[in-house]
């Protein structure tokens, strides 16, 4: 199926949007909030401050609120070396046995101790109180290529298939790699000359220089480099030769592109474009009603089955209802249907809210197991245009699908929204009924404690009139019980659960008095 990708950048006063669209539905959002430092890739100077072997891990103070959190796992771990070639020629198996990695004979829990400084990069932005997560095995970006010191060898991305390119790109990059230093080749340097990528590591160099300055010459805690800011990130990972077109609504922004694509791409800078004329870049281009659509728990399909987003503190469920959809089959089919339409929408709604950690997809029961493998496949399949790293398993006993998702920043809908103060993220407050017993139990408190029998109490409107309609007898009766006098007034200030308490007698509110 043929795709036709465009990218959207919407500059306010309060963030940075950036939108990237597939034949015109939203498939990426990534914000940048302007009152928020994004942490993720900056390399920090940091001490040790703890380390804790039952837990595998060590705390690092890097300066932040919160000490950031380091797994043993993360001290020299091979990971970020898994998605590379080391051989023109290699296959999976091939490119297992040539890579060459730091042999792990530093033990942390012998080796690490408190006060230690210790050179460390964030691989998780801080998240629901906890600090950011980080590793040793850090690394310096640049648009062509990535600068991994303390290593050794020229890695070549594995999605770029030609083995004749790669074998020209590794020629390339050995006159210029210096020894001790690993260089990793990216997946958009293919087709790129000689001359722009030795530019492109020459910058890179740069930044290691000053880095390595600013390790020796400051104290720890510091930070000695900061990476791309979000946008700038977006237009070197995602701005690949498959986007047609690139349009922003900012003159500043547009310029630095501009700039930084005749730098690493000058064959791509036709295709960006300053947005001209009235209205919103995101309207016109029917982005800000699909935004709105990412952020509801339902989220309807053609079909009319819909999907239920839920986020716990734990993990996000999601479930498939059939909704209004009336199939002609029957059940097994209708259900196989529906699951398979979902799969594909579950996998765009991951990417869309960037939604990561522990996911249980709870989809319509099927009895055939031939149709949970379709199912199953399916997301699979869909899944392969995330480039977060993504792991799932086969439906459960239970009927239950579990997967994970690389959790990097924060998801979308923690990005532009923040907690209920009416309902502390609960999503419901207290029913009318539930308000009135707590007001009741307030008052009997109160008239054990004080003396005061004249109190003027504040209520939301619908809690007044719910009170005259239905329970004015019951106010009565306690006021004769308990022999005090209840004025009650309607306030638009409070929430519909909340009420406040005057005292006549003294004159003030003494709703915290008990």
């Amino acid at each position: 199926m043929k795709t036709d990708k465009e990218m959207f950048i919407n500059v306010s006063a309060g963030s940075t949007r950036i939108a990237l669209t597939d034949n015109g539905n939203l498939v990426e959002l990534h914000i940048e909030r302007a009152d928020y430092d994004r942490m993720v890739g900056n390399i920090y100077k940091g001490k040790v401050q703890n380390v804790i072997p039952g837990m595998q891990a060590a705390f690092i103070d890097i300066g932040y609120e919160s000490n950031a959190f380091l797994p043993f796992s993360e001290i020299a771990s091979p990971e970020n070396l898994k998605n590379l070639s080391f051989d023109d020629d290699d296959d999976e198996d091939n490119g297992k046995k040539s890579r060459k990695t730091p042999q792990k004979d530093f033990n942390p829990e012998k080796d690490m101790s408190i006060g230690d400084d210790i050179l460390v990069q964030v691989i998780k932005e801080p998240f629901s109180g906890k600090g950011p997560r980080v590793t040793t095995e850090f690394s310096i970006p640049g648009s062509l290529m990535v600068l991994v010191p303390n290593a050794n060898y020229i890695g070549i991305s594995r999605k770029i298939a030609d083995k004749y390119e790669k074998r020209r790109l590794r020629r390339t990059v050995k006159e210029f790699k210096p020894e001790g230093f690993g260089l990793i080749v990216r997946t958009i340097a293919q087709g790129k000359d000689a001359a722009l990528l030795e530019s492109d590591f020459k910058r890179v160099w740069e930044k290691w220089k000053d880095l390595d300055h600013k390790v020796k010459k400051k104290s720890a805690p510091i930070l000695v480099f900061r990476d791309f800011t979000t946008s700038d990130q977006v237009i070197r990972d995602l701005f690949t030769p498959q986007v047609k077109r690139l349009v922003v609504d900012d003159k500043l922004l547009y310029k630095r592109i501009s700039a930084y694509m005749k730098d690493v791409s000058p064959d791509q800078v036709k295709k960006l474009e300053l947005m001209r004329g009235k209205g919103s870049i995101f309207h016109r281009n029917n982005i800000e009603e699909q935004i709105e659509k990412s952020l509801k728990r339902k989220v309807w399909m053609k079909s009319g089955a819909h999907l239920v987003i839920e986020h716990t503190e734990a993990m996000v469920v999601i479930d498939v209802n059939s909704g209004r959809f009336i199939g002609k089959k029957d059940h097994e089919s209708n259900s196989l249907k529906i699951n398979l339409e979902a799969a594909r929408e579950v996998a765009r709604q991951l990417r869309l809210r960037d939604i990561g950690g522990l996911i249980v997809i709870d989809f319509i029961d099927l009895q055939e197991a031939s149709n949970r493998k379709k199912v199953f496949d399916e997301l699979r399949s869909n899944l392969l245009k995330d480039r977060a790293k993504v792991s799932l398993t086969e439906f459960s006993n239970f009927g239950l699908l579990e997967m994970t998702r690389q959790r990097i920043g924060l998801n979308l809908l923690h990005t532009v929204s923040v907690e209920c103060p009416t309902c502390n993220g609960l999503g419901r407050i207290g029913s009318h009924e539930t308000t009135l017993t707590r007001l009741e139990n307030w008052l009997k408190r109160f008239r054990a404690k004080a003396r005061d029998r004249r109190l003027r109490i504040s209520l939301h409107p619908e809690m007044v009139d719910y009170i005259n309609e239905t329970k004015s007898k019951v106010i009565s009766g306690f006021m004769w019980d308990n022999w005090m006098l209840i004025e009650i007034q309607k306030d638009m200030h409070l929430s519909p659960d909340e009420f406040k308490v005057y005292s006549k007698k003294r004159r003030e509110d003494v709703t915290e008095e008990v």
